[in-house]
């Protein structure tokens, strides 16, 4: 039986993805503009080793499936595919084709992770986070432009630049802080610290990022000095859990959330609570997912494996309510869905743009996961997966009062 005879018994003909195979069978349309090569019988062994997306991306990566044509059209269309169910017969002789590949157990490339340690320790913590961003600084500049801005950027007109997205980010978040000149600010999980340079250059404040980055930390630093900030932001190769400073007038989260897991959530709200002076605000930005349901397909699918070690998005309605279970009083919520997408986009094609340097930098298998994972994430942002919020709260004095504008200044003045 050829593939593209039991893919046709699992998908129909009204397909417009088309398949070749290496047994020389092809399936869906010949003039087709996105097409799925399945190069080998190992590919067919990687893509049934684990339901889904998993065996896609295990195929994906080892090189063993190629797609021709624009992977994001690619990912959308297959997302779209309907599942016909075979008959009985049918599904016999798709058992008796598909058990040789079955027994085969090939395993997944080497850039698919597990981590050792008890989860969300520290040390398991750094060792996630230096998995996927103690990877090259050049390939991330490559990647995320000049800004080295690594989180959703907010686009203030259809046709602006990642960078003018990226700035208008920043900016965003300094506004809703409600910073002024000589305030205090702690960046949570601050990456190359963008946001602290941009808030005390303009904003006038004294500033610490922590992350658990050590290329991060570095390169921010250097940064720092030579933009001559140095008297106002500092950063750190630190877990956030070992700030010992308190008495903070802001604290932001931006993309860290998704790295702390849901059971970690009160003692995270809590924590920066702790650190906040009365009526501080907090600017809270993550990733959130739109179903309620299980969280194992998240835990054990691609973005965990390749990408995001230990990574766990949730509805937004649970970081609400975990912010309000610590004593925070919720001032402003929004969806930046569409931006997230645009984001993305514009970090696949600059690395489309530099292909052959990034497979230089960090090989091929490391790049191909990249180039699945932003095209996959673009998907789904763009299909309403998955979602980006920032959630802006204050914590209350002692009396339950928050001292906040009767309207947020939210536009820039």
């Amino acid at each position: 039986m050829k593939l593209a005879d039991m893919v046709s018994l699992v998908v129909g003909d009204d397909v417009d993805v088309a398949l070749t195979a290496y047994d020389g069978s092809r399936h869906g349309p010949i003039d087709c503009d996105v097409r799925l090569d399945i190069r080998s019988p190992r590919a067919v062994a990687l893509l049934m080793s684990a339901p889904g997306q998993l065996g896609l991306a295990r195929a994906y990566v080892a090189g063993e499936l190629e797609v021709h044509g624009d992977l994001f059209t690619a990912l959308d269309r297959l997302a779209r595919l309907g599942v016909t169910e075979p008959t009985g017969s049918e599904k016999l002789r798709l058992y008796r084709a598909l058990a040789p590949f079955a027994l085969r157990r090939e395993p997944p490339p080497p850039e698919e992770v597990r981590l050792g340690g008890s989860r969300h320790s520290k040390r398991r913590d750094a060792d996630a986070i230096s998995h996927h961003y103690d990877v090259s600084n050049t390939f991330y500049r490559w990647v995320l432009g000049p800004s080295m801005a690594y989180t959703c950027a907010v686009y203030p007109k259809a046709d602006a630049t990642l960078e003018e997205a990226q700035e208008e980010k920043f900016d965003l978040v300094c506004r809703k802080l409600g910073l002024q000149r000589g305030d205090r600010l702690l960046d949570v999980g601050c990456g190359w610290g963008g946001l602290v340079r941009h808030a005390t250059k303009h904003y006038g404040v004294k500033a610490i990022g922590v992350t658990l980055s050590e290329q991060q930390a570095q390169w921010a630093r250097e940064a720092i000095q030579a933009d001559g900030l140095g008297h106002l932001a500092e950063v750190r190769h630190q877990d956030y859990r070992d700030v010992p400073e308190t008495g903070f007038d802001a604290i932001s989260s931006i993309g860290l959330t998704e790295h702390i897991g849901l059971a970690h959530y009160p003692a995270y709200f809590g924590f920066l609570r702790s650190r906040l002076n009365p009526t501080g605000r907090l600017l809270n930005h993550c990733i959130t997912r739109t179903d309620t349901g299980s969280r194992t397909h998240y835990k054990n699918g691609f973005i965990n494996r390749y990408v995001f070690p230990d990574g766990e998005v949730v509805p937004i309605g649970r970081i609400v309510s975990a912010m309000e279970d610590q004593g925070f009083e919720v001032r402003h919520e929004e969806n930046l869905r569409e931006h997230y997408a645009l984001t993305l986009a514009d970090w696949l094609r600059n690395l489309e743009e530099h292909w052959d340097e990034a497979v230089a930098e960090v090989g091929m298998g490391k790049a191909r996961v990249w180039k699945l994972y932003l095209a996959a994430s673009q998907m789904g942002f763009h299909r309403n997966m998955i979602q980006l919020h920032q959630v802006l709260a204050v914590a209350p004095d002692q009396h339950g009062f928050a001292d906040v504008p009767l309207r947020l200044a939210l536009d820039r003045g």
